[in-house]
This record gives C-alpha cells, sequence and structure tokens, in this order.
C-alpha cells in the first residue's frame, strides 16, 4: 500500500488497517455485531505473517480485557474492539487498567440497549464510557469519531495519548460510523516499537529486571486507605492536565451563530445538513462537534453560550451528553435536546422541526 493511498472501506475495517500500519502489538478481541468487521479484517489480513502483530480471539469480552492488560503490563501498543453488551463485560477490566495506569486502546462501536438491546446503531454509551463504566474515581480519555476516516486516524491518536498520560483511550464509534463505507487515507506507515523504544516510552513496563534498574511492580492494589487516597488524588491531578491540554473539537458555522447544534459522532454529521437547511431558510445556526468527549469541550460552549440564544443537544439515546452541556453553559442560556432511540435514525428535518419547537419559530 503506498502512503497517500486511498481505498474505500468500512469504519470497523478502517480500524483493523489503521492497527496494523500503527505499530500494534496485538488485538485481543471477540465478536459482536456490529463491530465484527474488526476482527474479520485483521484475520483476512494476517498481520502476523508481516508485522508480527498478535491477533487474537478470546472465549469472552472479560478474557479480551484481561489479555489487554497483561499486553500493557508488558509495555506492548494492545488494543480491542467490541459493542455495547461487550464493554459491559468489560467495564471491571476496564477499571483495573485505569487503576494500574496502564495504557490501551480500546474500540466500541454502540449498538441500542439496554439489555441484548438491537444490533442497530446507538450513542446510548456515552455515560458508560465517558463516566467511567467500571467502579472507583477514574476516566478514560474518550475519541468520538465521525467517519470512516476519522476510525483509522483515532487509531494513531488514541495510542499516543494512551502513552503520554498512561491510560485507557476509547473510542467511541456507533453502529453506522462502523458500518458505513468511505474513502480513507492511508496514513504513512508505523513499524512496531522495538525493544530500545519501548524501553525509552515505557520504562515502567514489567519486561524484565535488568541490572541498571529495580523491580517494575504493577497493580491497583492499595490496602493502606492513605495510599490510595494519595493516588487518586495522583490521577485528580492527572486528568486535570488532560482537561487543560487535549481538549478537541470542531465548529461549523458557529462564527455569527444564534443557535447551536451539539452533537458528536454520526449525529454530528446529519446536523452540518440541519445548519445548512436552517440557513438557506434564514435562521443563523451553527454546529459544535465535540471530538473528545473526555475531556469535554466546557469552555468553548461556556464561551459560546453568551453569544447565541440556545442551544441544542442531538444524540441517539434519551439524553447524555445534554448534562454536560447544561453544566458547561450554566444557565446562561437554554439548552434542549432531541433524541432517537432503539436503532432509529433521525432525518434533518426531524432535527429541525424540533429545534423550531423548542425556539419558538414558525
Amino acid at each position: 500500500m503506498d502512503m497517500a493511498e486511498k481505498i474505500l472501506m468500512k469504519g470497523n475495517e478502517a480500524i483493523a488497517i489503521s492497527a496494523i500500519r500503527n505499530g500494534a502489538d496485538g488485538y485481543f478481541g471477540y465478536p459482536i455485531t456490529p463491530q465484527s468487521e474488526v476482527m474479520e479484517t485483521l484475520m483476512k489480513e494476517r498481520p502476523w505473517l508481516t508485522t508480527g502483530m498478535v491477533v487474537l480471539q478470546a472465549e469472552s469480552e472479560t478474557s479480551s480485557i484481561n489479555m489487554v492488560y497483561g499486553g500493557a503490563c508488558c509495555g506492548k501498543k494492545v488494543m480491542t474492539s467490541s459493542s455495547s453488551p461487550g464493554i459491559s463485560l468489560m467495564c471491571e477490566g476496564l477499571s483495573y487498567l485505569a487503576g494500574a495506569e496502564l495504557p490501551c486502546v480500546v474500540v466500541n462501536c454502540q449498538r441500542g440497549g439496554p439489555g441484548l438491546g438491537t444490533i442497530q446503531p446507538s450513542q446510548s454509551d456515552y455515560n458508560q464510557c465517558v463516566k467511567g463504566g467500571g467502579h472507583g474515581d477514574y476516566n478514560a480519555i474518550v475519541l468520538a469519531p465521525a467517519s470512516a476516516q476519522d476510525m483509522y486516524d483515532f487509531v494513531d491518536t488514541g495510542f499516543d495519548l494512551a502513552f503520554k498520560y498512561r491510560t485507557p483511550v476509547i473510542i467511541l464509534a456507533d453502529g453506522i460510523v462502523g458500518q458505513m463505507m468511505e474513502k480513507v487515507e492511508l496514513r504513512p506507515e508505523k513499524p512496531r516499537m522495538t525493544e530500545e523504544e519501548l524501553k525509552a516510552i515505557a520504562p515502567w513496563a514489567t519486561t524484565g529486571k535488568s541490572a541498571d534498574r529495580p523491580y517494575n511492580f504493577i497493580t491497583s492494589l492499595a490496602l493502606e486507605s492513605d495510599v490510595q487516597e494519595r493516588f487518586n488524588q495522583k490521577l485528580a491531578a492527572k486528568y486535570e492536565v488532560i482537561k487543560e491540554n487535549e481538549v478537541r473539537y470542531e465548529e461549523y458555522q458557529t462564527a455569527d451563530a444564534d443557535y447551536i447544534f451539539v452533537a458528536f459522532g454520526c449525529s454530528a454529521r446529519i446536523c452540518e445538513a440541519v445548519v445548512d437547511q436552517l440557513r438557506e431558510e434564514g435562521i443563523k445556526a451553527g454546529l459544535l462537534r465535540p471530538v473528545t468527549l473526555f475531556p469535554f469541550p466546557t469552555k468553548r460552549l461556556q464561551e459560546l453560550s453568551g453569544q447565541v440564544k440556545s442551544m441544542m443537544s442531538i444524540e441517539l439515546n434519551l439524553g447524555q451528553m445534554v448534562d454536560d452541556v447544561r453544566l458547561a453553559v450554566n444557565g446562561v442560556c437554554p439548552v434542549g435536546f432531541y433524541g432517537r432511540q432503539g436503532g432509529n435514525i433521525y432525518t434533518p428535518d426531524e432535527i429541525a422541526d424540533a429545534f423550531k419547537k423548542f425556539n419558538n419559530l414558525k
């Protein structure tokens, strides 16, 4: 594959191809709709014959995340992917990974719930992934792709952030982004880390004690209250650094906007069409798309709240991100919500009608 080559592929396939081309050491997963193409593509590409990447189908999602834990302890670039019920099974492992400060990338291609729910797309895992998901005081960095290109790019971005901050990174996709086919530009390949590079980037890893350093010991256990409290405060300080330095978002037609939509993933793409439609009617609408859901673009929303008449959160759920929008705005302007559930997808006309009703516009 040439470095500038562009290929038509599904978002899920882009995840797999990106993992290979960005030097992933291991993928441990378990098939579940609508993300099974990730593993299928990896099996088809057989990277163990080219880069040496390990690809393994575990016996369950619980096994997958614990294999990720083991690989991350060794400083390897490891990842997994699943969909909503499978991510629920992984949440204990995610808490352990955060508690041991281990880097990894986890892809959640969301489907409808709760329970077994539906295999149709959803965005109803926002609270689960953005607010932690497992037990204890922790956060993962959460990236929200809106295209197949994002799916490809966010694997590399995810590994960079995971190792920079020694934290799990979640790519919070949805069934639409995972299944739709788009043109994807392949970035230049990155080889897997050498042993020397691994020692430099992950001196904490359990790679076998050498004579020039003490033992490395990785655990999330702290039996003394004061020790645990100091660690909780260490994590809190790290999350503040992440909030200060890693907020990412995109804006569309916000410069002169009187009204702002806030949407992530596939919903943001639909809202672009809504903005265009409303502007044709003379209504100055704009869109803010959070690219990182944690850290959330709170400051930018605060700035925009003084400019606009209202904001509206558009989500494929019953209303989850809208709580963070309201916290950011802090009562400066009204914040509405419109959503669909159960795998149903809203049309631009539906959103425009809900927007006009909320704002009393005819």
